[in-house]
């Protein structure tokens, strides 16, 4: 899980009460704690810096990309939803990764967003990494999470599983 902040720990919880393992990506040693106490594996590391993630998808199977929230240099969150995304998604091609949950909802420009669907489509397409948007609005925090847990469950379940 990367990004998300308290929805994702929220959704961590709500994950591992359910009995799936959580690594959850943090920038800084100031949120281990926390995320431990929650239950979840805590990986140090930066979305700007995908390097730093390379190796927290070893024996992931979902992939949470939580960033319609993010803040900071235009830049930069233009970067997660487009060049820093794009990269993830090619690494996340020789790993256990089999889905990528992005949140294409929240503060982050609409144009960014449909961005970053838009190389979530490319990978599909290209490498056929089965993907789903989240697009409920990050302020709804129960229907976010509802809708989060549903999107990992729908990458969860066997291909071709009547829905």
């Amino acid at each position: 899980m990367v990004g998300g902040g308290c929805r994702g720990l929220a959704l961590a919880r709500g994950l591992i009460a359910e009995g799936h393992a959580v690594r959850a990506v943090t920038r800084t040693e100031a949120r281990r704690a926390e995320l431990e106490d929650a239950g979840c594996e805590c990986w140090i590391g930066t979305p700007d810096v995908i390097g730093t993630l390379r190796y927290a998808l070893d024996n992931v199977t979902v992939l949470c990309w939580l960033l319609g929230t993010a803040t900071g240099d235009p830049a930069k969150v233009a970067a997660l939803h487009g060049s820093r995304l794009k990269m993830m998604l090619e690494k996340a091609t020789d790993t256990t990764v089999r889905g990528v949950v992005y949140e294409a909802a929240g503060s982050v420009a609409p144009e960014l967003l449909e961005q970053g669907v838009a190389e979530l489509r490319h990978a599909h397409v290209t490498n056929e990494i089965p993907y789903a948007v989240l697009e409920a609005d990050p302020r709804d925090e129960e229907a976010w999470r509802a809708a989060a847990l549903e999107a990992i469950d729908a990458l969860l379940a066997p291909r071709g599983a009547a829905a």
